[in-house]
């Protein structure tokens, strides 16, 4: 019911993930993120939170994304129901889907990053996000224009309803936007909240906030 992706930006240590889905709510159920572990998406027929949240802790605990994936999806019994995306610190991503959800679903892999999905309108929706997230542009619309591929390529068969985007930076303040609810365009409602959360008075404003690398960042 859902696409992500998820990826590592080598030159500023930044990690993100957008996602997309024909239901609400999508960046409460799906995406999580944490600068000492990576990032997770946790989505599927029965997405668990928990699966999203217990990865990253794998991770921190000093797991790769593979190790971790394996640790967290073979305990849960539930497993063929959902699916887990994740990426590490180092750029490392994998997998897992369990064989319950519905066609077409999978995942694949590019430099840095994963991209994930499940009900998607095509074979084509993964390799187009997996190519545009391996584009030049800032790594912020990376993102954006992944889903926005995957959208084009086919989406989630049913169309979509919410759409959200989690970037964390060490040294900028954790870049979280959610569209919950959207009946005509999702995606496009939060290309311009990133419009707005980026530039003018909002942006200025964050600039004086701590962040990972400054925990104590003011302006005089």
């Amino acid at each position: 019911m859902t696409f992500s992706v998820l990826a590592h930006d080598s030159e500023t240590g930044a990690i993100g993930g957008a996602a997309a889905t024909g239901s609400l709510c999508v960046g409460g159920w799906v995406l999580r993120g944490n600068l000492m572990a990576g990032m997770s998406a946790s989505q599927g027929a029965a997405p668990s939170t928990l699966w999203g949240e217990d990865v990253l802790a794998a991770m921190q605990s000093g797991l790769n994304a593979a190790e971790a994936v394996k640790r967290i999806t073979s305990a849960d019994r539930g497993r063929a129901h959902r699916q887990l995306a994740a990426v590490d610190l180092s750029g490392n991503a994998a997998a897992f889907t369990g064989e319950k959800n519905e066609d077409v679903k999978g995942s694949l892999h590019f430099p840095g990053g994963i991209v994930s999905g499940n009900m998607l309108g095509s074979e084509a929706v993964l390799s187009a996000m997996a190519e545009t997230a391996k584009s030049d542009q800032a790594f912020e619309l990376r993102l954006l224009e992944s889903l926005k591929a995957a959208h084009d390529a086919g989406s989630d068969f049913r169309g979509l309803l919410s759409a959200a985007l989690l970037v964390l930076h060490p040294d900028r303040p954790p870049l979280t936007l959610r569209i919950d609810y959207h009946a005509d365009d999702p995606i496009g409602a939060l290309e311009h909240l990133h419009q707005k959360a980026t530039s003018g008075e909002y942006a200025e404003w964050t600039r004086q906030v701590p962040v990972a690398s400054d925990r104590q960042r003011v302006l005089d």
